[in-house]
Parts: C-alpha cells; sequence; structure tokens
C-alpha cells in the first residue's frame, strides 16, 4: 500500500491540468473531467497504475443523486474518491439521459478533484452569479429561439438538433433552467417523431 500512495503523491504533484475551456457565457475559464482524464493518463502509465470511474444512482429523500467514485489501482491496493451531484428536481422538456448524463459528469469532475488534489474552489462554475451576463444569455436565448422557428422539422440525431441541445445543456448547467426548457420545448415541438438517427 506505501508503494501505491507514493505513487499517488508522485502523480499529484506532476499533474498539470490547465483550464483550457472557456465558458463565453460566463466569461470565465474552467477545466472539465475530459480534461483531467487527457493530463493524468501519461502518468498513470509510467507508474503503471489504473483508473476507473464508476457511477451509482443514491435516493436520498426524494431527491436523485450521482454518485461517483474515482479509483486508482496497482491491481492488488486501491485508493478513491466519491463525490455527489444531485439531479435537478424538474425536469420539464429535457431528455431524462441528458440530465443524468450532465449530473454524472459534474459528480465525476470532483470525485477526481478529490482524488488527484486538484482544488477548483475558486472556479467559476462553482461561484459564478452570472449576473452582469444575463443580458448576453438572454440576447443568445432568443436567437435560438429564432433560429428554431425559422427551421424546418428536426431530425433527432442530426448536426442542426446537436447544436440546439447542446446549447441548452450548457445554459441549463449555467442556471439558465428556464431557458434550456423552453428551448428544448420547441425543439422536441418540431422534431420528427418516429425519426431514427443513422
Amino acid at each position: 500500500m506505501k508503494d501505491l500512495i507514493e505513487k499517488i503523491v508522485r502523480i499529484q504533484s506532476t499533474l498539470k491540468a490547465p483550464k483550457n475551456q472557456h465558458n463565453n457565457f460566463g466569461n470565465y475559464n474552467y477545466r472539465s473531467c475530459e480534461d483531467i482524464l487527457e493530463a493524468v493518463k501519461p502518468l498513470l502509465a509510467k507508474e503503471g497504475l489504473i483508473l476507473t470511474i464508476s457511477d451509482d444512482m443514491v435516493v436520498l429523500g426524494d431527491r436523485f443523486y450521482v454518485k461517483a467514485t474515482a479509483t486508482i489501482t496497482d491491481g492488488v491496493n486501491s485508493v478513491s474518491n466519491s463525490a455527489f451531484a444531485r439531479e435537478e428536481e424538474s425536469k420539464k422538456g429535457m431528455d431524462s439521459s441528458q440530465l443524468t448524463g450532465s449530473t454524472s459528469s459534474y459528480a465525476r469532475k470532483y470525485a477526481l478533484n478529490g482524488l488527484l488534489c486538484i482544488d477548483d474552489t475558486k472556479d467559476a462554475d462553482t461561484t459564478n452569479t452570472h449576473g452582469k451576463n444575463d443580458e448576453l444569455v438572454k440576447k443568445k436565448v432568443v436567437e435560438c429561439k429564432k433560429s428554431i422557428e425559422a427551421h424546418g422539422k428536426y431530425v433527432e440525431g442530426d448536426g442542426d438538433y446537436g447544436l440546439v441541445t447542446r446549447f441548452a445543456n450548457k445554459i441549463f448547467e449555467l442556471g439558465y433552467k428556464d431557458d434550456a426548457n423552453e428551448i428544448l420545448a420547441l425543439l422536441k415541438a418540431k422534431t420528427e417523431k418516429d425519426s431514427i438517427p443513422y
């Protein structure tokens, strides 16, 4: 176990996971779960360790939480860290798989942060109030709604459909839930029923 701990300490002290992602609405940089994984993989390979992440659904009271657990192992011993993220109570206009996926990504990021000693306490995704950016977000929302109205029928899974859902998911994550729900409701109304992506 001591050997594993020493290897993890080396990874923690060497790991560089810069905030390469930029949020145009909040005007801040951040790192994603994928950024952390990309940065840590070469260090894991060098030390001969394996990193796995798993999710569990946990019900506390009447709310659903995603419990993400990140584990580093040498094949014999392991060290783990878990983090929770709560699914929103209201799912109006949002596909449940999208909601769970977004929640899972958030929980996984913070499970990795704890395991690898990454400090995100000053990240804007945890502190941003969006106050000064409301005007910009509202403008983008109006543009998106106009674009949906002007578009013909959408096909689930195609490029245009994906662009709209990604935009809605992003503003949902930023706290503009009502706007995201309205956009997804508009999209759903203009999506071909029984459309199957190929």
